[in-house]
């Protein structure tokens, strides 16, 4: 199961089950995947993760919590809300509006994302 941590923060995240996060997953195999995500439209956080993956872009209106993948290779979390054509990664599932806020409409953070056993 992929995992994911905002800065010191775990989240719970309901993952899509496409292609995109598959290669994700994959990319966390072996190690801890690491993005540095800045601040851009104050509504969303972009990282590079480093290489592109598939993608299946739809126009999307996102809200607060989405995560989505844009132009391949850059992964996107929202505090606020935008319309765009992404692809779907998942939706941060444990934290308010407010709470997405207060992680991520402070300035740059981290992102770690690992890939943690069934039990």
């Amino acid at each position: 199961m992929l995992r994911l941590m905002i800065g010191e923060t775990a989240v719970a995240v309901d993952w899509e089950a496409n292609a995109s996060v598959e290669a994700l997953e994959e990319l966390c195999r072996d190690e801890a995947l690491t993005i540095s995500l800045s601040m851009y439209g104050g509504f969303e956080q972009v990282g590079s993760i480093g290489r592109s993956l598939p993608r299946s872009d739809v126009q999307t209106a996102t809200e607060s919590g989405d995560i989505v993948l844009y132009a391949g290779n850059q992964i996107v979390l929202f505090y606020g809300s935008n319309a765009w054509a992404y692809t779907r990664l998942g939706r941060i599932t444990d934290r308010s509006a407010d709470d997405m806020t207060a992680l991520l409409g402070q300035g740059d953070v981290t992102i770690t994302l690992w890939l943690e056993e069934n039990r």
